[in-house]
């Protein structure tokens, strides 16, 4: 078994679509309407991938016992971008390890992004 991809459904594609660009590093490989009021993209490559799909409801319901997690090369660096984005950090910086840092965000749609420092 190989895992595809994890689904989101969001308020809005182009928010969602900046958000997982500029703060995840994620660029959009696929995208098409999936019927008369949805849209749907697909972003990130290799084992990465992410499907956004926006329908004319605009109803999203994300649970809070639910994290994304994405590694990044410097945890400072994307601390810094996401405070200069004007985005709260919902917990952290932690360091449980001396091996791995991390902290939480909140996408624009309420979904728990964990970006992760692995330390050498």
């Amino acid at each position: 078994m190989k895992f595809c991809w994890s689904t989101l459904r969001v308020k809005n594609l182009e928010e969602s679509i900046k958000f997982y660009s500029d703060i995840v590093g994620l660029e959009v490989v696929n995208r098409f309407k999936g019927g008369p009021d949805t849209e749907i993209a697909f972003l990130g490559a290799g084992e990465t991938k992410i499907e956004l799909i926006c329908s004319g409801s605009g109803d999203v319901s994300v649970g809070d016992d639910i994290s994304w997690g994405f590694e990044v090369e410097s945890l400072d660096k994307s601390l810094a971008l996401v405070r200069e984005k004007g985005i709260k950090v919902e917990g952290g910086p932690v360091q449980p390890n001396p091996h791995v840092r991390f902290f939480f965000v909140k996408d624009p749609n309420g979904m728990k992004i964990q970006l992760v420092e692995n330390i050498a």
